[in-house]
């Protein structure tokens, strides 16, 4: 299979219209003009007309309208009375998509709405991936042949009338316009299968890898894909790849492991995607941060994480936000969430246009103990300490677990390379320390005992979402687990009897 043509320089017209058209946006107003015409719209749903959005003129009468909601919140007050139909209850109309998430921390399989328009707009911020990429590089050919998206099944399931369920790359395919898909790969026959593992090996076979120009997905299932590539084609087997677009999890634990397989020239560019909406893309080079999509479906908030609990949580938006704090983000969209805490962390390094670095997890956070340790300073304790070791984490799964009146954390990782696990432990300890004055503090009070790793065989957490059928497309390993009795079943799952650990 190939491309028809190359469609280049008719992405490049709308790219440079495009391109403009986002340098000029005021970020505020753009955001309020959004905000009022969603609550505009969804006034006469069951939702609108609980919080009153017949009388909200302004962002502030927004948040004095509409509190913030996780998930669980909302499900049990709005979506589990009419589920899998959700008609007039948060968009009007009747929902035809529901993206199945299954969340890292809860477990609990989410069922989160997807509506036409926010099929428009999450195609729309596709497009603007490749905006961003031409003004950079205005001599690249990303429709100068195919573009693999590695996801999961695109196969959905009928659940009633007019609704359909699945994973949301499969919904994003079904969605794909007749006039894109003859530069889109994988076909319908491979995209469609259901077990994981079939579907690599059916990638890794049959892919054309001398036409594919553009590749994304999540950057663990990429380095698994270009593995199986590699073995059957060599080192860098897409010879004509210019652009790899990531998202999902961490970059910097898989940038150095990805390289390798990246012919020469080939670009990366991060973004930011969710169930519930695109918050945001790398506009810039690696590292350099994510811009905030003003006007692609979502209007969003950033409360600070130590508030989000709080009774009355500071609630900012594109016009107050601050450099350097670290934010939860909440957003509201054409689908019909308002006031939504996605689970998210991020910090802004910008405020004109906003510009934010993802930090993790509002859940991955480690403080069963009063440590207080968030999911930014874990991933690079254990960089730091890995590399001090000589190895490379491939996966990791870390939580807390009692020890008499003390406590630990179990640190279950699987690594390229040997090292012994007690001298890990203890670089990893040195590493904490310097991260957050409250480990130190807990660690020298003796709340808290030293940290123990156990190195996993290979292949051990994939084996164990494997188990959990959490292989692959677009599930995350959970890689911190806040709850003890979760994570003592994790732990025992990962490296139980007759599985080679390791420990310390």
């Amino acid at each position: 299979m190939s491309a028809p043509f190359d469609a280049t320089p008719l992405l490049r017209a709308f790219a440079a219209r495009r391109h403009a058209r986002l340098l000029a946006m005021d970020p505020a107003a753009t955001q309020q003009a959004l905000l009022l015409r969603l609550v505009q719209r969804a006034a006469g749903t069951r939702f609108g007309r609980d919080h009153g959005f017949g009388a909200i003129r302004s962002v502030a009468d927004f948040q004095r309208a509409v509190p913030l909601r996780r998930y669980e919140a909302l499900h049990d007050a709005y979506l589990a009375p009419t589920l899998p139909v959700l008609e007039n209850v948060l968009w009007p109309g009747r929902t035809p998509y529901l993206a199945l998430s299954s969340g890292t921390t809860s477990g609990r399989t989410k069922h989160i709405p997807v509506t036409a328009g926010m099929v428009r707009a999450n195609r729309g911020a596709a497009l603007d991936v490749l905006a961003w990429h031409l003004a950079q590089h205005p001599q690249a050919r990303p429709f100068g042949g195919l573009s693999f998206i590695l996801g999961g099944s695109t196969d959905l399931t009928q659940v009633a009338p007019g609704v359909r369920a699945g994973d949301l790359s499969g919904i994003a395919a079904v969605e794909v316009p007749w006039f894109l898909r003859g530069w889109a790969w994988p076909p319908a026959r491979i995209a469609l299968m259901p077990d994981w593992d079939a579907k690599l090996a059916a990638l890794a076979a049959e892919a054309p890898v001398g036409d594919i120009r553009t590749l994304s997905g999540t950057p663990s299932w990429l380095l698994v894909l270009l593995e199986r590539l590699a073995a059957k084609h060599g080192v860098a087997p897409l010879p004509s790849l210019e652009l790899l677009i990531h998202g999902g999890v961490a970059w910097a634990p898989y940038r150095d492991r990805l390289a390798p397989f990246l012919p020469a020239g080939c670009l990366t560019r991060e973004v930011y995607p969710a169930s519930e909406g695109f918050v945001a893309i790398a506009d810039r080079g690696d590292g350099e941060g994510l811009r905030l999509n003003l006007d692609r479906g979502c209007f969003f908030e950033f409360v600070p994480v130590g508030e989000l609990d709080a009774p009355a949580p500071t609630r900012h938006w594109a016009a107050t936000i601050e450099t350097g704090v670290d934010y939860a983000v909440v957003l509201s969209s054409c689908a019909g969430l308002f006031g939504y805490v996605l689970g998210d962390t991020v910090r802004f390094i910008d405020r004109a246009p906003p510009r934010l670095l993802v930090t993790g997890r509002t859940s991955w956070t480690l403080s069963a103990f009063g440590e207080h340790l968030d999911g930014e300073e874990i991933e690079a304790a254990l960089m730091h300490a890995a590399a001090e070791a000589g190895i490379t984490v491939v996966e990791y799964v870390v939580g807390p677990e009692f020890d008499g009146s003390a406590g630990r954390h179990r640190w279950c990782i699987e690594a390229a390379g040997s090292c012994d696990p007690a001298s890990l432990a203890a670089l990893l300890d040195a590493a904490l320390r310097v991260q957050n004055d409250d480990y130190a503090a807990h660690r020298d009070g003796a709340q808290l005992a030293r940290p123990e790793v156990v190195l996993l065989r290979p292949g051990a957490v994939a084996d164990w979402m494997r188990a959990q059928g959490k292989l692959g497309g677009q599930h995350k390993v959970p890689r911190v687990i806040a709850d003890p009795a979760r994570f003592a079943d994790a732990a025992a799952a990962l490296s139980g009897p007759g599985r080679g650990p390791r420990p310390n």
